[in-house]
């Protein structure tokens, strides 16, 4: 993949696998990617035994197509976003989330 580089008073594309460079058009808009690196500690925490305590609401299942299923709300992005709700089939246990 091609990034940007100073090169003098201009900007280039360069790879910085084998060297080549090319001149950076003003036509084209730049794609930054990142990728993040999570710590051992900042694994979601994805509860395996249901309890009876965990409340039960109508919603199709896309496994086994049963209409009711516990659910569970977690934080799992930033904090000003909204969080995500788990659900837990009652009848053959698949987990899903929905995002709001």
């Amino acid at each position: 993949m091609m990034k940007p580089y100073k090169s003098g008073n201009r900007v280039v594309w360069k790879c910085p696998k084998c060297g080549y460079v090319e001149d950076a058009s003003t036509a084209v808009s730049l794609i930054e990617k990142t990728v993040i690196e999570h710590k051992p500690d900042e694994k979601p925490v994805v509860i395996t035994k249901v309890t009876e305590n965990l409340p039960k609401v109508k919603v199709t299942c896309p496994r086994c197509g049963n209409n009711e299923a516990y659910f569970w709300v977690q934080q799992t992005r930033a904090a000003d976003e909204p969080p995500t709700r788990f659900y837990r089939c009652t009848r053959c246990g698949y987990t899903w989330r929905e995002y709001e």
